[in-house]
């Protein structure tokens, strides 16, 4: 008699982690939107108060070395970034497409959230030919607030040694 609510708990169990999946890809697909459509304003309400965002190489990723190309610590840095962004930086004109495969959920605990996911962004500047940007994985820790998903650290793990000009949108 416990085999069918062992059964109907592990189904139960499935569909969870189904629909928290495809939270989670929901919030990936918003986050590059966000970034494609330029409202560049709404990047940091992505993260919590205290968020982390960091771009670092696969390569000093995977030898523990803590060089990154960008290393905000809070909402805070990222307003400052997002200024910087759309007021001071002059550079040529281009659009970004973030496509952002499935999450792979790799641990829970309360509200809070491992996972990672690849990305790719191209990159097409007007009259020209799209190329790829920027290519690797994010590494995310996530955590469920009374608004939403939020990240509490998100790092994108590029995996080319080389990145082109200079990184001025969000990955």
């Amino acid at each position: 008699m416990s085999e069918p609510s062992d059964m109907g708990r592990a189904r139960e169990d499935a569909i969870a982690m189904l629909l928290l999946r495809s939270e989670i890809d929901a919030f990936n697909a918003d986050y590059g939107a966000a970034l494609d459509e330029r409202r560049f304003d709404a990047w940091p309400d992505f993260f919590l108060a205290q968020g982390r965002y960091k771009v670092q190489a696969r390569e000093n990723f995977d030898r523990g070395l803590p060089l990154a190309l960008i290393d905000l610590e809070s909402q805070g840095m990222m307003k400052d970034r997002v200024y910087g962004i759309t007021q001071t930086i002059y550079h040529g004109p281009y659009y970004t497409r973030h496509v952002v495969g499935p999450v792979q959920l790799l641990a829970q605990e309360g509200n809070r959230l491992r996972a990672q996911a690849n990305y790719a962004v191209f990159r097409t500047r007007p009259g020209e030919v799209s190329e790829v940007y920027n290519v690797g994985r994010y590494i995310d820790e996530i955590e469920r607030t009374p608004s939403g998903l939020k990240l509490a650290s998100r790092a994108c793990i590029y995996d080319s040694e080389m990145v082109l000009n200079s990184l001025i949108y969000p990955i």
